[in-house]
């Protein structure tokens, strides 16, 4: 065989060989996406099972997903609960649940007093779904010094209805079923079939004005002495000499007072018998407490008659939570 000839069967192994590689990369790109003719299409995902990933470079920007926060932990990342409700109220945009498992650790895990924020537009959807923000509200409440009769009427200002003792004792009809807020001491503890009954009396906060010394004091002591002595005649008695002494003192005290409140209860005059699921060793008598409950209606006492539309009545209510108030007021 010639030389030209080896050379011309090489190069047409070489060009089948190349046409070959060509065919496989073709082969290879549409291998995923055949299909016969008889195959009927796959059917697509439901719109919500569909699973969506980001391509690899987007997803290694983006980095880490948050982990959803801990409602025990969330609220100790933070120094004050103003940074505290700012960081929950950020997480909406992502969930609303997390969110408000957020906001709960702030209350829960901050001295949290912001009850204008809580009641702010941003929570206003959760003030009205959940089935937990009267208890979140009672618990801001009493986180600002339990003065509920002042607390209301913010409420009410944006229709949250969480209302006072007074107001369903007045008309049993309209708010049986709705939830009070009263800070009541407890006077007794009862059970009955395990059925723990509690005696409450319901409390106002009031303050008493003091004045008390700011800075230091000054003090000034003088004290003055006036002598002096009379010789003459004093008639019958001849030549005499009178003499004798005056002292006077001086004291001037001057110090800076500024006046001081200090909060204080007062019985308001009603009270109610409150119904709890199972004993509880904190509900202990001679304690203060900001109480949410809901009203059951009036109850005749043992001292009246069904049928007597005077005989004295007391409130019913069922306690769902309490909370000890803080001992310092916000205004």
């Amino acid at each position: 065989m010639s030389v030209i000839q080896k050379m011309s069967k090489v190069a047409a192994r070489s060009g089948a060989a190349l046409l070959c590689a060509v065919a496989m990369v073709g082969c290879g790109s549409s291998r995923h996406t055949h299909t016969t003719v008889d195959e009927a299409p796959a059917k697509p995902l439901l719109a919500e099972e569909r699973p969506t990933r980001a391509p690899r470079a987007a997803r290694a920007e983006a980095g880490p997903v948050p982990s959803r926060p801990d409602e025990k932990a969330f609220g100790a990342r933070y120094a004050t609960p103003a940074q505290c409700e700012v960081a929950a109220r950020r997480l909406q945009a992502s969930s609303r649940d997390e969110a408000w498992a957020a906001l709960k650790s702030c209350v829960e895990r901050t001295h949290f007093t912001l009850l204008n924020a809580v009641l702010s537009d941003a929570w206003y959807e959760e003030l009205r779904v959940r089935p937990d923000a009267a208890q979140v509200i009672a618990q801001v409440v009493a986180q600002r010094g339990g003065s509920v009769d002042g607390e209301l009427p913010l409420l009410h200002a944006r229709k949250v209805p969480i209302f006072a003792l007074s107001a369903a004792v007045a008309q049993p009809e309209m708010y049986k079923g709705r939830y009070l807020l009263l800070r009541a001491q407890v006077a007794d503890v009862r059970t009955e079939d395990d059925k723990p009954t509690v005696w409450l009396v319901e409390q106002g906060l009031g303050s008493v004005a003091r004045e008390q010394s700011v800075g230091y004091s000054t003090r000034r002591d003088s004290v003055k002495v006036h002598s002096g002595a009379v010789g003459g005649n004093v008639g019958l008695l001849g030549p005499s000499n009178l003499g004798g002494q005056i002292s006077t003192s001086e004291q001037e005290v001057s110090s800076s007072t500024m006046p001081r409140f200090d909060n204080i209860t007062d019985e308001t005059g009603r009270e109610a018998l409150g119904r709890l699921s199972k004993a509880d060793p904190f509900f202990a008598p001679g304690k203060d407490f900001v109480v949410l409950a809901r009203f059951d209606g009036l109850r005749v006492t043992s001292s009246g008659e069904e049928d007597d539309e005077d005989a004295p009545k007391l409130p019913v209510l069922t306690i769902v939570s309490y909370y000890a108030p803080h001992p310092l007021l916000v205004y």
